[in-house]
């Protein structure tokens, strides 16, 4: 119970330090994700370059996409910095929680940042463009991004207990540019043709894919989609794999 009190305490502790640092928070989460919607929606759908419903695939793929990276980034950053010469981490580890707990509460927090990231885009959205939910489907898109949240700050995880402070721009490069990209946040993965098949299996691959295409199976299911199941199995799988790995990566660097 003292460890559950300690744990809840640290998370506050961490949350409150977001509020301190709101407008950097927002500008962080916010500017991509808006030019993204603005260009490929808004722009390209008034000169009729897109179809008029591309909208109803974006927004809730772009929310997808911004839970995730977001509670990605929100990780992965802090301990790169953590775990760099100043070893800013120690305090944490001194703390009278368990060195486990303490990775716990980084992905925890993580997600936390990852789902206000996903929820501020929805008024975003709304505003911006034409687009209309089936309602009925919000508690199953909360539960798929709380998921995608947690699933991405366990990513994040396993990145930064790997990757060194010196190669933390590379990082974003090598590894942040093909999630982007390959999470079916712009398109629906049932969509893909077969003569794309190579690129198809990549994004199967991608744990953002299954966020993306279970907002769309809630919010939009008129939109092709793979199957409610099988997105909330394949993220519940990506929890335990990476957070396994991530918890391993901590421990072996904090016991360093």
């Amino acid at each position: 119970m003292s460890q559950l009190r300690t744990f809840n305490a640290i998370l506050w502790r961490d949350v409150f330090v977001t509020g301190r640092e709101l407008p950097s928070f927002l500008a962080q989460v916010i500017i991509q994700p808006f030019f993204i919607l603005f260009i490929f929606a808004k722009v390209l759908g008034d000169i009729g370059y897109v179809q008029g419903d591309f909208a109803q695939v974006l927004l809730p793929g772009i929310i997808a996409m911004n839970g995730f990276l977001g509670a990605l980034q929100n990780t992965t950053l802090p301990l790169v910095l953590d775990f760099s010469w100043t070893r800013e981490i120690e305090d944490r580890l001194l703390a009278p929680i368990s060195i486990p707990l303490v990775a716990v509460e980084k992905i925890v927090f993580g997600a936390v940042r990852g789902f206000f990231a996903a929820v501020l885009m929805v008024p975003v959205g709304f505003v911006m463009l034409d687009v209309s939910w089936q309602w009925s489907g919000i508690p199953g898109a909360l539960l798929v991004i709380v998921l995608g949240c947690l699933a991405g700050g366990s990513v994040g995880m396993v990145i930064g207990t790997s990757v060194p402070a010196r190669r933390v721009n590379v990082m974003f490069a090598v590894i942040l540019t093909p999630l982007l990209f390959t999470g079916s946040s712009q398109f629906p993965w049932r969509s893909l043709s077969d003569d794309l098949l190579w690129f198809k299996v990549i994004c199967a691959l991608n744990p953002l894919t299954y966020v993306s295409e279970g907002m769309r199976a809630e919010l939009v299911p008129e939109v092709p989609h793979i199957p409610l199941p099988v997105v909330l199995l394949v993220l519940v799988v990506a929890i335990a794999g990476f957070g396994g790995l991530g918890l391993r990566g901590f421990m072996r660097r904090a016991l360093d």
